[in-house]
């Protein structure tokens, strides 16, 4: 490990929409001396916040892209990473939290623990990201930092522990009182930039002294010097310091900081703690796949002088051509280094390598292990790998969920068909959630994502990047069919039209496969159909479960058994009985009592409580489940669990019946059981779109 290494961070800024994540940003920005003026998420000066770069972020003031940056804090280098809130982009979090090292969670001091909250703390756990939290908008009406730090425990189960409390809440809000160096702290200046240390006002220091007994019990239990010392009443700074990192890089313990981004309160502590407790690159255990070892695990080194091993986690098509983004694992990054792309075996050598601030950029030679930078005009996907030559490593991909709405495009004219293409192109090669195809049977383009929201944005930026004009159809749900029952399938293929003909006979059974995809049994004995032929077969049955009969779109949660069969010396072939597995299956498909599957969304709806009745009315009506409830005061949270097709236009129902006031969030939970009147309707609809495609 070099002593870079040491005094490096990869930290990603995380957290519910609307908890104030750019702002943070902006202000750290803005400490760090990387900007020299605070610009606000929708501010009046018409500029917008620093890393919300693009034109459509800041009109909406909402977050749509990750953005990195490097700063410099208490002689440590900072790569930073904001994210998006909004769960239709909850690509741009997993890619991030796949290379960073720690993160610090973002909480809202009046709504605390949000749907999202939750979701991005699950996908921290996925990654086994350690991190620190922090209360933000303390100045706002109703702030209680204190049952949002009892919220992260009771809700996401952590050991939150309480680093500060605040000097006055809402418009008293003045500073924070650090409860390792016991002392108060103000921000002075007209943008908070000095820090003035003061003693704990004579008000606080009962509940200064009873929260700091709580921190040293918290943490007592990662140190046994710590333990000792307070034993002994000899506790001293540096003790606590190192008790917390120690807690904090096991993931056991969350430091909890607090302040007002908005209004440039605690911002400077929330720095000092991301050195403090957060880990450098070489404090992370880092692993890849040998792929010529059958995917054995391999340690990698946080090393200069270590063979290269790089992960490109976001690709961006820019003016200059294609940026890719990569996290370096291992050895370095220089001007005119080879390196091989693990996947595919091209050899490439770096040429232009940058270091990224939201859009713009600065040209460097070299960088080391632990450093995430960009390279340009390399072709690579998303999630792939590169390592010196020799080196056959590969990192963990990163988890894409499926998208669950689609949208028919279509190009206003001929010269715009070109545009549309390109755009699409450059869309999918980004984001592995946006999809893209032709529809065979009605010849349409259709997109597929995350949400409407998703959608919406890649069609504006079609019209604005790309000056293409496109006429959208209506949001279409991704419906999946399944089987209800068991069935047995007995199908011979014969074809006999002069020359070899064709042969294939399988025997087997349909099962249904609750919560899964597709799995294939090969059952079959005495080889009554030669093992050469059961990859066939098995690519039969999985070509036709591309699409339903009932509606049209895939069937899932089907186990197929293959037990016997017969084939014959000469007429027998792959295509023979890739086609008798789709006979077999169509034959018995509607024996299998097959029904129709729609996603079901979680929703959670967040207002003043005086619409909490208008909020339910609006669940039931678009056969919601409400899950949860919760009034605290003058606000209200109802969670419900809805179908997706019932929430399209949900956003202008809900700005109307609680005049603006309530937002909602939704994301992907689970598919269910579409009720058997909307299913007759969803399959009329199916075979009246045939036939009209059939003239």
């Amino acid at each position: 490990m070099t002593a870079k290494n040491a005094t490096m961070r990869n930290i990603g800024i995380s957290a519910h929409i609307d908890s104030g994540k750019t702002t943070l940003t902006e202000r750290i920005l803005f400490y760090c001396k990387k900007i020299h003026r605070i610009h606000e998420v929708k501010g009046k000066d018409g500029v917008g916040a620093t890393m919300d770069h693009m034109e459509l972020e800041r009109e909406r003031g909402i977050t749509i892209t990750s953005a990195a940056t490097n700063v410099g804090w208490a002689g440590h280098s900072i790569n930073i990473i904001d994210t998006p809130g909004h769960v239709d982009f909850t690509i741009e979090v997993e890619r991030a939290l796949r290379v960073l090292d720690g993160a610090v969670l973002v909480l809202c001091s009046v709504g605390g623990v949000q749907s999202q909250t939750i979701t991005v703390d699950r996908q921290l756990k996925r990654y086994d990201v350690p991190r620190i939290a922090f209360i933000n908008k303390c100045d706002r009406v109703g702030a209680n930092p204190v049952k949002v730090r009892d919220q992260l425990v009771e809700k996401l189960g952590h050991n939150a522990v309480l680093m500060q409390i605040p000097i006055g809440l809402e418009d008293r809000h003045a500073g924070v009182v650090d409860l390792v160096a016991m002392k108060a702290l103000y921000f002075d200046g007209a943008e908070g930039e000095v820090v003035r240390v003061e003693d704990i006002p004579d008000e606080l220091a009962a509940e200064a002294k009873a929260r700091r007994d709580e921190l040293v019990d918290a943490v007592s239990m990662f140190s046994d010097r710590l333990l000792e010392a307070a034993l002994e009443s000899r506790v001293t700074d540096d003790l606590l310091h190192e008790a917390i990192r120690k807690g904090t890089l096991a993931r056991k313990l969350t430091p909890v900081f607090m302040g007002s981004a908005y209004k440039n309160k605690g911002i400077q502590p929330l720095l000092d703690g991301v050195v403090r407790y957060l880990p450098g690159p070489a404090d992370v255990a880092n692993e890849a796949h040998d792929t010529a070892q059958d995917g054995a695990k391999v340690a990698l080194r946080t090393d200069d002088d270590a063979p290269t091993v790089a992960l490109a986690f976001k690709l961006e098509d820019g003016p200059y051509g294609q940026l890719t983004y990569v996290r370096i694992y291992q050895g370095v990054l220089e001007k005119g280094l080879e390196i091989v792309n693990t996947r595919s075996g091209q050899k490439v050598k770096v040429g232009r390598l940058v270091r990224m601030h939201a859009d713009s950029m600065e040209d460097i030679v070299r960088a080391g292990a632990g450093d995430i930078v960009a390279l340009f005009g390399i072709d690579c996907a998303s999630g792939d790998t590169f390592a010196a030559p020799g080196l056959s490593l590969a990192m963990t991909s990163i988890y894409v969920p499926e998208p669950v709405v689609s949208l028919a495009i279509a190009a206003v004219d001929k010269k715009d068909q070109d545009r549309v293409a390109k755009a699409l192109n450059r869309f999918t090669k980004e984001d592995p959630t946006f999809r893209s195809h032709v529809d065979p049977e009605s010849h349409e383009t259709i997109i597929q994502g995350m949400g409407e929201l998703h959608l919406d944005v890649y069609v504006e930026r079609m019209k604005r990047e790309y000056k293409a004009e496109v006429r959208t159809g209506m949001p279409q749900v991704a419906y999946r069919e399944t089987i209800g029952q068991r069935v047995a399938f007995d199908y011979t293929h014969k074809k006999q039209t002069g020359g070899a003909g064709q042969y294939g006979r399988v025997i087997g059974a349909l099962e249904p496969l609750p919560g899964g995809a597709f799995e294939f049994v090969n059952d079959v004995k005495g080889g009554r159909i030669p093992r050469e032929f059961i990859p066939a077969c098995q690519k039969g049955f999985q070509a036709v479960l591309r699409k339903g009969e009932l509606t049209g779109f895939p069937v899932v949660g089907v186990k197929v058994v293959l037990s016997d069969g017969a084939y014959h010396e000469v007429d027998s072939s792959d295509m023979a009985f890739q086609a008798a597995a789709q006979g077999a299956f169509r034959e018995v498909y509607r024996k299998a009592k097959p029904y129709i599957l729609e996603p079901i969304m979680k929703v959670s709806v967040e207002g003043p409580s005086e619409f909490a009745g208008n909020v339910f009315a609006t669940i039931n009506q678009r056969r919601g489940i409400i899950v949860s409830s919760v009034e605290d005061g003058l606000f209200a949270r109802v969670d419900a669990e809805v179908p997706l097709s019932e929430m399209f236009g949900y956003a202008t129902t809900l700005r109307s019946l609680t005049q603006g006031k309530a937002e909602f969030t939704m994301e992907f939970l689970k598919y269910g059981r579409v009720p058997s009147a909307k299913a007759e309707e969803l399959a009329a609809e199916y075979q009246e779109k045939r036939r009209r495609d059939a003239k």
